[in-house]
């Protein structure tokens, strides 16, 4: 790993950013942290300097509760290669929309497989430099988005204990399959009224998940429009988990 800035303070949180061969990131860590702490994965939809803001919210929380945080730039994100096949598909899935056609099977796979299978590896490798860290120590959960990149990195990664998703998106069936696998716990946030998603798909894939520790929290509202309480409800799971993870490792 290569930190390529210098330490930012941002609130409660030191801030640098840093690349693991090609892939670019940023990695907060409690300015009080005393101890190595756990670590919480961030997920998002792509566009890390786009979602700053959100991302950085996201860490200043977890960092009251004692967590590191990780974020890493998507494949054929701004700044990394592009990915033709997905971009393709992205293309046919507007039109489709556009004409208020059904987005079909084919097209989802192309859209979200690619970027899945590039962006798993990734998360890996950039675990693997995080944890080599003084200052990370572990137990491990992912959040956010995009659920298909969370649901294959929780079957792929023993090293995370613990998932809160974002539900949404189109979901290709080899996902599901996947979702069937997943036996760590889940938390995972659905709008209801989320335009931009496929509910019907977000509630099939909860109904999948193998895990014996699964919450769905579903409000009102569309994309953005996530109430605080809910973000709450996410922030009191990590803490469930990855302290009683911790907890145990210390015994």
């Amino acid at each position: 790993m290569l930190f390529t800035s210098e330490p930012r303070l941002r609130d409660s949180v030191i801030e640098r950013d840093f690349s693991v061969g090609e892939i670019p990131g940023i990695l907060w860590v409690p300015r009080s942290a005393s101890t190595p702490a756990p670590l919480i994965l961030l997920g998002h939809p792509g566009g890390v300097r786009q979602m700053y803001p959100r991302l950085a919210a996201r860490a200043r929380h977890a960092a009251a509760d004692g967590f590191a945080t990780a974020t890493i730039e998507l494949p054929g994100g701004p700044g990394r290669p592009r990915l033709a096949v997905a971009e393709d598909a992205r293309a046919d899935m507007i039109r489709a929309l556009e004409a208020g056609e059904p987005v079909e099977a084919d097209i989802i796979d192309r859209l979200v497989l690619p970027l899945v299978e590039l962006a798993v590896p990734e998360w890996r490798a950039t675990l693997d430099a995080l944890l080599a860290l003084p200052v990370i120590g572990g137990p491990v959960a992912y959040s956010g988005g995009n659920i298909s990149i969370g649901l294959r990195l929780a079957v792929a990664e023993p090293r995370i204990v613990a998932a809160g998703l974002f539900a949404g998106s189109f979901v290709p069936r080899a996902i599901l399959e996947d979702a069937r696998r997943v036996t760590i716990p889940l938390h995972v946030l659905l709008q209801w009224d989320d335009e931009g998603n496929d509910r019907q798909m977000a509630l099939e894939l909860f109904d999948a998940l193998g895990s014996l520790e699964k919450t769905l929290n579903a409000n009102l509202g569309g994309h953005t429009g996530v109430p605080q309480h809910a973000a709450e409800d996410a922030n009191r799971f990590f803490v469930r988990h990855l302290r009683s993870r911790q907890s145990g490792a210390a015994k």
